[in-house]
């Protein structure tokens, strides 16, 4: 069994790999199973975080419709579980609003790469 540490290692190494791959994260957060898109992992204070956009699934706050600025989520690492990987086969999904700058992480970030 994986320490605390190498669990979360793990699950940092598999979304970074999800926004390079450019496919769905599905995991539970907060009591929530949520289905997300993951644009940019790093690190705010220390603490790894990243910006998912949220489709489908359930959360604390409705969802809005795809494509909705409302459906942005900033996640800690440290507190998804059951997370796995789903080929997103062209499903992504996005909002407008992306190209705004981002306050979820403030270093050593990757991001997805997004048409414009």
């Amino acid at each position: 069994m994986a320490s605390g540490a190498q669990a979360a290692n793990e699950t940092y190494r598999m979304i970074r790999q999800a926004i390079i791959d450019k496919d769905i994260v599905v995991a539970k957060y907060h009591g929530h199973v949520r289905e997300m898109c993951p644009h940019v992992i790093g690190k705010k204070k220390d603490r790894a975080q990243a910006l998912f956009y949220q489709f489908a699934g359930s959360s604390t706050t409705e969802l809005g419709p795809d494509g909705s600025s409302s459906n942005w989520r900033c996640i800690i690492i440290d507190e998804l579980s059951d997370l796995s990987i789903r080929k997103s086969r062209g499903e992504w999904h996005t909002a407008s609003s992306y190209s705004r700058p981002q306050t979820c992480v403030d270093q050593g970030s990757i991001d997805v790469e997004v048409a414009v």
